[in-house]
């Protein structure tokens, strides 16, 4: 697990959700630190904003890649970057300034985006065509994404957290997505659908499918969170600017030919975020390391 602070030693303590008491020598130092601690506490409650809406404590979320996944397609790397205390009702300059930028590359026709005859865009096509989807009706996001761009010349502007995700994903031909785990129950697991799962696509609250048996979802204990492996995600764990605990998740098919271009997107989604959060961390998922705890 790799750990950035924010701007002080106790927010990113307090974006957990819980109060927190210390000793104010324990944390200054000096040689009058442990007769200092009895002495005097002091206990800084959590901001309301930081506890999820249940207003318990968080608790851990495990990701889990299923070995039949893990088997069909040995050489996945999922980055998941996860984001406490994050604050999505103030401006984000720099997302602003990248998807600009790569508007402005793509007029100028020094960019654009990868398509299927990209080899990063035709391993999604091959692996949705493996479990009976068509790539070309069901796109997978990346695809779909920049599919959009070079039609409309611009990126879709829906709020900071989910443009920063969708920015490095265009620009780095990897699909992206992210879920408010706030809302998410119990643990993750990317696996194929039984069939018998629902699903509520984002945008349709009241609307409730069953996934294709065979197909690669997402899913916790509740129900399913993304559908065709990244193609669509569901409503419920949607991020939104009131989410405040998420979990960005950056996907590649082919790590040994690909996996430097992961870690470059990685560390520009941190870059976008770490003005906007209390931290940040970065997990990874694999064959040969298919669980993560968040």
């Amino acid at each position: 697990m790799i750990l950035r602070d924010g701007p002080s030693l106790i927010a990113p303590l307090l974006a957990l959700g819980s109060s927190l008491t210390y000793g104010c020598a324990d944390l200054l130092g000096g040689p009058g630190a442990r007769k200092a601690h009895v002495l005097r506490t002091v206990t800084v409650a959590a901001p309301a904003h930081s506890l999820p809406s249940n207003g318990y404590p968080r608790t851990m979320t495990t990701f889990r890649l299923s070995p039949a996944v893990a088997d069909a397609f040995p050489h996945t790397l999922i980055a998941i970057v996860t984001a406490t205390g994050l604050r999505g009702h103030e401006p984000w300059p720099a997302t602003t300034a990248a998807q600009e930028d790569l508007e402005a590359q793509l007029a100028a026709g020094t960019w654009t985006p990868a398509d299927e005859s990209d080899p990063r865009v035709e391993a999604w096509h091959t692996a949705y065509r493996s479990f009976g989807a068509n790539p070309r009706r069901i796109r997978p996001s990346v695809d779909a994404l920049g599919r959009r761009l070079a039609k409309k010349g611009a990126l879709p502007r829906i709020n900071p957290a989910v443009d920063s995700y969708n920015t490095v994903s265009v620009h780095h031909g990897l699909p992206a997505g992210a879920f408010d785990l706030d809302h998410v129950t119990g643990d993750v697991e990317i696996r194929y659908a039984e069939g018998t799962e629902t699903f509520t696509p984002l945008g349709e609250p009241d609307t409730i499918e069953n996934p294709r048996t065979g197909e690669i979802i997402y899913t916790d204990t509740t129900d399913v969170l993304t559908r065709h492996w990244n193609h669509r995600d569901a409503h419920r764990t949607r991020v939104t600017e009131d989410s405040t605990h998420v979990a960005f998740v950056l996907e590649t098919l082919h790590a040994t030919r690909d996996g430097h271009l992961l870690t470059t997107a990685v560390g520009e989604l941190r870059d976008l975020l770490t003005d906007h959060s209390a931290r940040s961390t970065v997990h990874h998922l694999s064959p040969a390391h298919p669980q993560a705890t968040l």
